[in-house]
């Protein structure tokens, strides 16, 4: 029992890293739209996540699963919404990074566990402590004073924190397992992307040179997507949920470090102050979780 718990401290913990060193990967193609890296990026996953489930011998678990979420038309809105919110998510996070707003985007997921409590009370009507409303307070706050000083509101880091926190939510309602649920969100806004793709391409548009490292890398979106997903999934359910509350925020944490170390990008005292009301709020709900009474199996 202990090593699982070790096991998956290190596959949670490895995913959140991969997740917070991503815009490096981002900026090496970064000469590229956003919207056609997005569309490689949802081409390559499902490639990549049906050799996975092919090489995994789970060819024919995944077709029962997949005319299971067919025939019952709640479950595929729900993951086609899915499919849709977690393509909008990308396609900010990677014009973010490429247009360097890396520390803006490393502000949308530490707001983003706080935007989930915020839809789990709007939504499904949950309850919220009084921890919870403090957290959620400081963290508008911190949103209210950026836009007040900078003059404009930062959108990139709402619309990150409100699309994954709308991901997960769906996610949840319609409770489909993180390697069947990837390949069947990316299988749904495939033929949109290869449309997408096939338009650029007839229009001389693309920006790809094929015999390329920039194409390698542009087919490797599959993979760097797909293998921090999987990490995720073994990890976090072999550790307590509040592990992985404090192991999400590695990944802002790592990117707030690069966009500022590596790339440069500008934290005045404003993103301090304004951070510093985030991260109290995160402190708080963090803290409230950890004093919850654990669940035996955990």
């Amino acid at each position: 029992m202990h090593n699982e718990k070790k096991i998956g401290i290190l596959y949670t913990a490895s995913a959140y890293i991969l997740w917070g060193i991503l815009p490096i990967y981002w900026k090496l193609i970064q000469e590229i739209p956003a919207f056609e890296i997005l569309a490689h990026r949802i081409i390559w996953s499902c490639l990549f996540m049906f050799g996975i489930i092919i090489t995994l011998r789970k060819a024919d678990q995944f077709k029962e699963e997949f005319v299971r979420i067919l025939a019952n038309k709640k479950q595929m809105i729900g993951i086609s919404l899915a499919a849709v919110t977690i393509s909008i998510n990308w396609v900010t996070y990677i014009w973010a990074v490429n247009s360097n707003h890396v520390v803006e985007a490393s502000l949308g997921y530490y707001i983003n566990p706080l935007v989930s409590i915020f839809l789990g009370f709007i939504v499904l009507k949950e309850t919220f402590n009084k921890a919870q409303w403090v957290a959620i307070f400081l963290a508008a706050a911190g949103v209210t004073y950026m836009t007040w000083n900078f003059g404009s509101f930062p959108w990139v880091a709402i619309l990150l924190a409100f699309s994954f926190g709308s991901y997960g939510l769906l996610k949840k309602m319609v409770n489909v397992g993180a390697m069947f649920g990837l390949t069947i969100e990316t299988l749904v806004v495939t033929p949109i992307a290869l449309l997408y793709l096939g338009i650029q391409q007839s229009g001389n548009l693309g920006e790809i040179e094929w015999i390329s490292m920039t194409s390698l890398y542009v087919f490797g979106a599959g993979i760097v997507t797909a293998i921090p997903l999987l990490l995720f999934s073994s990890g976090a359910k072999r550790i307590p949920l509040s592990m992985v509350g404090f192991l999400q925020y590695f990944a802002p944490t790592i990117m707030l470090i690069i966009g500022v170390f590596v790339y440069n990008e500008p934290f005045t005292h404003v993103h301090l102050i304004a951070f510093t009301l985030i991260w109290s709020g995160l402190a708080i709900y963090t803290l409230s979780r950890l004093k919850r009474p654990r669940p035996l199996s955990q």
